[in-house]
């Protein structure tokens, strides 16, 4: 059944990638993926803001407290996409030589590749490296059947943020945030917006990823030993109804794609509250004139108390390409894997890259007070937050998971006031939809 699906899914990025150039590939191909020079590992990774510079500071420290001979052959990728249509292409092929020797891979897609393309990955369990120091979260994605695959490297921690002077102007404060129920947020949220015409949050319409960490916060999954179970999920149907009366009421704000989220929103000085993985900070710092007005939290909860959840992130992988699988484990052990204050501290400082590990997280680089957010420590704070957020059952049907969900979210938004039934019968037709799909 995976293997169906994921032949569906792997159609989709072949035709998407028929259809734009394939720059990235014919870049990889001409790089030297597989060096004969001892010294030497390449990886594919993207983002030049803020993955590569983490990948470059670990090559730093390895080189300056391991092997002053080390090189890491950084090979550019446009986006993630590029890395799993590369894996994807030698799996189908069964030829990973043209696989660097580390991959760079979002968390949410690793589990659903290891399944079809397991020899595309090596063994890390060996490794010399503490995994305690990792929250259980943040692990569960690169681990398969107690076997670790992969080093964790950015956190995806969640983080809820509000502006502190809109509270204040609607007659609130950070203390009546903390710790809330979603039924208080909405009690704020409208005060917020007829005070002050700010909504209290915002989300890519299109993404949906609200209602997934929404759930995660309660401690509770979308899926059931495989199987999807949120139509008839109490927590899910008040969560859902939840995000209706908020679009009904002006507290949230839903893009329709992910330029409005961001540009609109979010820089476009639309919003008192930004809800989503911390990878979001760089775009709320750019709207520079709100700076030390901002501080975070963890998430409101039904039934109050601090939630905690995650959303985006990625490990770093050994792929079965790699012919000195000793040398990239320990790379990766003495660097990420060991919480090396030097690593993750130049990571966050040259990048914005904020680690998983609780020992870095420990550094005076992280202590520090961030003037955006009104001298707060917020990065201590995140990997703080990050050690709480709970595990809970992930899927390979994730993203069509959140497709239909967010189709039945915008169905229920046209209905108009949302009832415990009408929630039910659209979420139950979602997982209806889902199941089909799963089936195939």
């Amino acid at each position: 059944m995976k293997r169906k699906l994921f032949a569906v899914l792997t159609a989709g990025i072949m035709a998407a990638s028929l259809l734009a150039p394939m720059t990235a590939f014919a870049e990889a191909e001409g790089a030297d993926v597989a060096s004969e020079d001892e010294n030497t590992l390449s990886v594919y990774a993207w983002d030049a803001n803020f993955n590569i510079p983490a990948l470059e500071a670990a090559e730093k420290d390895y080189q300056e407290n391991v092997n002053p001979d080390f090189k890491l052959n950084i090979i550019t990728q446009s986006g993630s996409s590029d890395v799993e249509n590369a894996v994807t292409l030698a799996g189908q092929s069964g030829d990973y030589s043209n696989l660097p020797d580390i991959v760079l891979f979002q968390d949410h897609y690793f589990q659903q590749f290891y399944v079809s393309y397991p020899e595309a990955w090596q063994d890390l369990s060996a490794a010399d490296i503490d995994w305690s120091d990792f929250g259980a979260e943040k692990l569960s994605f690169s681990t398969y059947e107690d076997v670790h695959y992969g080093v964790p490297v950015d956190n995806g921690t969640a983080i809820m943020a509000y502006r502190t002077d809109l509270l204040e102007e609607a007659g609130y404060s950070m203390d009546d945030m903390r710790g809330c129920t979603w039924d208080k947020f909405i009690e704020v949220g409208k005060a917020v917006y007829e005070k002050t015409g700010k909504y209290l949050l915002c989300m890519d319409g299109s993404g949906n990823d609200l209602p997934y960490m929404m759930l995660q916060a309660e401690g509770e999954s979308q899926f059931t030993d495989g199987e999807p179970t949120f139509a008839s999920n109490e927590k899910y149907i008040q969560i859902i109804k939840d995000i209706v009366i908020m679009v009904e009421n002006n507290i949230l704000y839903l893009g329709n794609n992910w330029s409005e989220y961001t540009d609109q929103a979010i820089v476009g000085d639309m919003v008192a509250g930004v809800l989503n993985g911390n990878w979001i900070i760089p775009t709320m710092e750019q709207a520079a004139e709100n700076s030390g007005k901002w501080e975070i939290t963890s998430l409101p909860t039904l039934e109050g108390g601090a939630g905690f959840a995650s959303n985006g992130g990625s490990s770093l992988y050994i792929t079965g390409n790699c012919t000195k699988p000793e040398l990239a484990a320990d790379f990766l052990a003495k660097t990420f894997g060991a919480g090396s204050t030097a690593t993750y501290d130049a990571a966050l400082l040259n990048g914005g890259v904020i680690t998983c590990s609780a020992k870095a997280g420990a550094s005076e680089v992280y202590q520090e007070g961030i003037d955006f957010f009104n001298g707060q420590p917020i990065y201590s704070d995140i990997v703080a937050m990050g050690a709480n957020v709970p595990v809970v059952e992930q899927s390979d049907y994730h993203y069509a998971c959140r497709n239909y969900v967010g189709t039945a979210i915008q169905n229920l938004i046209q209905a108009g006031e949302p009832t415990d039934e009408s929630v039910q019968a659209a979420l139950q037709d979602a997982q209806d939809q889902l199941a089909f799909e799963m089936a195939g």
